[in-house]
This record gives C-alpha cells, structure tokens and sequence, in this order.
C-alpha cells in the first residue's frame, strides 16, 4: 500500500475526527491509529473497529505512524509489528519519545514483540473482534 493511500486515509480521518459513531459497545467511542501495511486487514480493523463504535485510520508505514500520532494524537494504536516499510515496536519507541500513547501490539508471533517488551499487550494474528475488544476496554481501564 502507498504513503499516498495512508495520506488519502488521514484526509478522511481529518474529516471524521469530530464524528463519534453509535457506540455497539459499553464502551465510550475512541479514536485510533490502526498501523498496518496489508491493506485487507487494515479495512477489517476499520471496519471490526467501527462496529465497537470507535473511528478510526489507517497508514502503513513507520515514518506515516509516526506523523500521524503526532497531528492527531489519537486515543489508542494497533500497531502490527512488521511493516513493510519500517517496524512497528520502532514506530511506537519513536512516538513515546514524546510522550505516552497507549498501543496493543498486533503479530503473528507475539514471542517476538514480548521479548523486547515483557508488559506489552499483544493480540496474535488472527484474532477474533471479542479479544480486540477486551484489549481496548484493559488498556484503557473501561467498564467491560
């Protein structure tokens, strides 16, 4: 996926930043960065994502990851750890450096993000919209 698709992301993300969606879920609505260079499984994180009544974008590159968090500052990422073009443990050492941001790690081997970070929340590719969801409502400490 182009840098030019995560920009065309972050334009409609511009737009729908201030648009919370009927909340599915007991959760309150957040905004989130979805980081994930395959383009099927960032629209069906999107979409599972708007079903629990977040809203969210998407960009596939660490630079993009990066930028983004830093204009938007959005409540929460979901950072896949391999990317394309960069590293997504990279992208999130690069964001934190400026301040906290919560995130959950995406991979298919977890082993390999919890050996860099032990604390870190790691969902395991695949996984199902129910395990997401618990993870949002831990990290961000709300009502199940």
């Amino acid at each position: 996926m182009s840098a030019q698709l995560g920009v065309a992301y972050a334009r409609v993300f511009d737009g729908l930043a201030g648009r919370r969606a009927k909340v599915v879920s007991p959760s309150r609505a957040l905004t989130l960065l979805v980081v994930e260079d395959d383009a099927l499984i960032g629209r069906l994180l999107v979409d599972v994502l708007a079903n629990l009544g977040h809203v969210a974008m998407i960009v596939t590159t660490e630079d993009a990851a990066v930028a983004a968090a830093a204009r938007y500052r959005p409540d929460l990422m979901i950072v896949d750890v391999t990317l394309g073009d960069g590293n997504g443990i990279a992208a999130v050492d690069q964001i934190l450096s400026k301040g906290p941001m919560p995130h959950i790690f995406v991979s298919g081997d977890p082993s390999k993000v919890w050996a860099a970070r032990p604390d870190a929340i790691v969902l395991q590719k695949p996984f199902r919209q129910q395990d997401l969801a618990r993870a949002i409502q831990r990290l961000m400490g709300l009502d199940p």
